[in-house]
C-alpha cells in the first residue's frame, strides 16, 4: 500500500538512500518499506530531484517477492 512516511525510517535497501520523514513509500505486507514515486536523492547536501519510479516500482518490474524476504 502507498502510504508517506511519518518519521525517518533507516535506509531503503533497495537505493540505499535514507527513509526520510515525508517521503512517499511503499508498504508490504510483510511490514517492509521502500520508496514510491518519484525518488529525492542527495547530492551534495541538496536535494535533486530525478524524474523516475521509485524503488519498489523497478524492483517489481523484475522481482515479485519483498528484497528482504524473497521466500514470503
Amino acid at each position: 500500500s502507498e502510504d508517506v512516511l511519518s518519521k525517518d525510517a533507516g535506509e531503503c535497501a533497495i537505493c540505499l538512500e535514507e527513509l526520510q520523514q515525508g517521503d512517499t513509500i511503499a508498504r508490504l505486507p510483510c511490514l517492509c518499506i521502500y520508496h514510491k514515486g518519484q525518488v529525492f536523492i542527495r547530492m551534495d547536501m541538496t536535494f535533486q530531484k530525478v524524474a523516475f519510479m521509485g524503488c519498489i516500482d523497478e524492483w517489481f518490474e523484475v522481482n515479485r517477492s519483498c528484497p528482504e524476504h524473497p521466500s514470503d
